[in-house]
């Protein structure tokens, strides 16, 4: 299958240079995107000094720092007009592990969204504070029970999709940003039926760069969130749903 791997960055000038030739040993036959929002320290220069600019590595550069959803669907667009099969997104911090990448999309032979997740047998964090652990912990719990969804990781940022999916789920009609972003895709994948893997991965707590993450971000997650239920349930109260989960942590409606 054709696949791009999407990476936005914003003064990730410490560490890009690493994750680009961390998912080129991973996925050799992949290409990458990187999608910069204009970062002061450097980072685009980097990714066109890279020596596989121009052949295996690509630049989209933006203008304005407007939200990780923003940038996301500025690359998924890219991707998309180019006709990839399969899109990856991932952190430039690796925080993902890009060594899980060829595992994502081996998932995507039996699924239409495969996610690489903390929360399934044979995943898990490393060096997160308990009050982190909590945090990401209570937060699952509350999308899972808001929109009713089986998906563990609903916020997990490291994702592959068929192009299909992709269309389908009309991401680039979406709106959300940071966290929100995540959990809107998992939530429209569950309820048009599409077919999610849980990929169990290891996430490593960012070593260089500062977190993009604030308070704002999460207040939106849990008010949108909030949002999509009641528009839902406004909509289409009575619309009967089904919910199904193997062993194999694929999860399906």
């Amino acid at each position: 299958m054709n696949a791009i791997v999407v990476i936005p960055t914003y003064n990730e000038a410490d560490g890009i240079e690493i994750a680009l030739d961390a998912v080129l040993r991973a996925q050799p036959d992949a290409d990458v995107l990187v999608v910069d929002d204009n970062s002061p320290d450097g980072t685009a220069a980097l990714v066109a000094a890279h020596p596989g600019f121009g052949h295996h590595v690509h630049l989209l550069e933006r203008q304005d720092k407007d939200g990780l959803g923003a940038a996301y669907r500025a690359g998924f667009t890219w991707a998309l007009d180019r006709d990839y099969d399969v899109i990856v997104q991932m952190d430039a911090d690796l925080s993902h592990p890009p060594a899980k990448i060829p595992e994502l999309i081996d998932a995507l032979r039996t699924s239409d969204m495969a996610i690489g997740s903390r929360y399934v047998p044979g995943g898990g964090t490393s060096n997160w504070s308990l009050s982190r652990r909590l945090i990401s912990r209570a937060g699952n719990t509350y999308v899972r029970l808001v929109l009713g969804q089986a998906v563990h990781d609903a916020t997990a940022g490291f994702r592959a999709f068929h192009r299909r999916s992709l269309l389908r789920l009309d991401v680039l009609g979406s709106r959300s940003n940071g966290y929100s972003f995540q959990i809107e895709n998992t939530w429209r994948a569950a309820t048009l039926g599409l077919r999610i893997t849980e990929v169990p991965i290891t996430f490593t707590d960012r070593t260089t760069g500062q977190s993009k993450m604030s308070a704002g971000i999460v207040r939106e997650a849990v008010a949108l969130v909030l949002v999509w239920r009641w528009n839902q349930l406004c909509a289409s109260l009575h619309t009967p749903s089904r919910h199904h989960v193997t062993d194999g942590h694929d999860v399906g409606v």
